[in-house]
């Protein structure tokens, strides 16, 4: 059984004493990756950024653990260097080219103010391959399409080389095609030893994963296997029976139900 990679115990969340996140228990398994679904406003990206300790305006109670240990009590520089973050609509400094971009990401594993090392620039161009985004590594980010910006971004996140990654809809202004690249990525991190844990609005892709946890209103309503009929159940249940889950060409699918 794999060791757990992050949990979190009866964390609940409020903004301005309005409830987001209801007393939530859950174990993220080490080298799997989860794909968190739900309906809109089911607290799916409040509870990644819980997890990565990134709520600053909001009441949090409970506790975030990552790799064994309170999150809360690792020094910046150290969750830096475990926890890779790519997240909605990030500002950035677009005037950057992407090179520097993903130069971002090697941040943590550098003294103040030295120059990036050769493990450093490996890093880079390995990720920037990876996400196919090394062709306009000169160009500044505000050059580019929302696609290849969203490239760059997952390229920063692959180029921290943390043993737990967390996106937060990470398929955001992706063509099919560059889609299947990104779930071939994850495939690999997941190959290599990494935990990934994403938050989907693409059902059908968010079932190629390991694990799936299905949240409404807050909570988490069922946590477990892609493959699983009970997690079939609670997929479609969470979505009013709306959507069917179906084996299709060797993978499942979430059909909508007409």
């Amino acid at each position: 059984m794999n060791p757990i990679a992050v949990s979190a115990r009866q964390i609940s969340v409020s903004v301005q004493n309005n409830p987001i996140l209801r007393g939530i228990d859950l174990d993220l398994p080490a080298a799997r990756w989860t794909s968190i679904v739900g309906p809109n406003g089911a607290g799916k990206s409040t509870l990644l950024k819980c997890l990565a300790g990134l709520l600053r305006h909001a009441r949090v109670q409970g506790q975030v653990q990552l790799l064994g240990q309170p999150l809360a009590a690792l020094p910046a520089r150290e969750r830096a260097r475990q926890l890779a973050w790519l997240g909605q609509n990030e500002a950035t400094a677009d005037d950057l080219p992407a090179y520097d971009i993903a130069m971002l990401g090697r941040l943590p594993h550098r003294a103040w103010m030295a120059p990036p090392s050769a493990a450093d620039h490996a890093a880079v161009q390995a990720a920037l391959h990876t996400t196919q985004a090394w062709d306009w590594r000169e160009r500044p980010l505000s050059q580019l399409s929302g696609g290849e910006r969203q490239r760059v971004l997952l390229a920063r996140a692959l180029a921290v080389q943390a043993p737990v990654t967390l996106m937060d809809e990470p398929l955001a202004n992706l063509d099919p095609p560059h889609q299947s690249d990104w779930l071939r990525t994850v495939r690999a991190l997941v190959g290599g030893g990494a935990t990934v844990v994403s938050v989907l609005h693409e059902i059908s892709i968010a079932l190629q994963a390991d694990d799936l946890l299905v949240m409404a209103a807050g909570q988490v309503t069922h946590h477990g296997a892609c493959a699983d009929p009970a997690t079939h159940a609670a997929l479609e249940r969470v979505f009013d029976q709306r959507i069917r889950v179906r084996h299709i060409d060797g993978m499942w699918m979430a059909l909508p139900r007409v």
